[in-house]
């Protein structure tokens, strides 16, 4: 692969191993409601106030931005998540290069603040950082993707991205990103492959060698 322009990394699942936390979070929601729970891999990598609605339950008679925010204050904060092997590395890698690094997410800026900084202490390498925040539309909506390439004046086709949703892939797939990489942290390769991907990993480390 010829090295990209700039790397569109996930957050959640791809960099730090944090999608347990935050199943944590969701099934501490539904059990304080009383709710059933739902399949939690609806969830993963996308934007709970966009996935409250498409699910059928209790939950679609009630403000799906109100939910996702409780959620949120439900997933453990007293845990930090640890790195998916070969995080630091590839930035730290993609920065030594040259090339631009921004984080493409469906968490809330405070999150990736705490995650990058606190945690994987990188964050003042990453040039470009897209939240839940910053777009109307949410991962599989290539909406992130497209305005990463935005800011950063450089066509998609230029760039790799790194996914360990379903979700993500397919945004990343959907904007046109050149290469798409399937991180298997969260579902297995099958599925990131048949959403797009165009190749998989059980981590990060085998990216770092292709930089360049």
């Amino acid at each position: 692969m010829r090295p990209p322009a700039a790397l569109l990394l996930d957050l959640d699942g791809t960099l730090v191993d944090s999608e347990p936390l935050q199943r944590i979070g969701y099934q501490r929601f539904f059990a304080a409601r009383g709710w059933p729970t739902p399949d939690l891999s609806l969830f993963t990598g996308r934007r709970g106030a966009d996935v409250f609605p498409t699910v059928s339950g209790p939950w679609q008679h009630h403000d799906p931005v109100a939910l996702a925010l409780e959620v949120t204050s439900l997933v453990p904060r007293d845990v930090t998540p640890a790195e998916v092997p070969g995080a630091i590395d590839l930035v730290r890698a993609a920065a030594s290069l040259g090339i631009r690094v921004a984080i493409v997410t469906s968490a809330s800026p405070p999150w990736v603040r705490t995650a990058l900084g606190d945690g994987l202490g990188v964050l003042e390498l990453v040039e470009l950082v897209v939240t839940a925040h910053d777009v109307v539309d949410g991962k599989p909506h290539p909406a992130g993707f497209l305005l990463a390439c935005e800011r950063l004046d450089t066509d998609p086709r230029d760039t790799w991205a790194a996914e360990d949703s379903v979700a993500g892939i397919t945004a990343a797939s959907a904007a046109g990103v050149g290469t798409v990489i399937g991180v298997t942290t969260s579902v297995t390769a099958e599925q990131l492959t048949d959403a797009g991907a165009h190749t998989t990993y059980a981590d990060l480390r085998p990216v770092i060698a292709q930089l360049g």
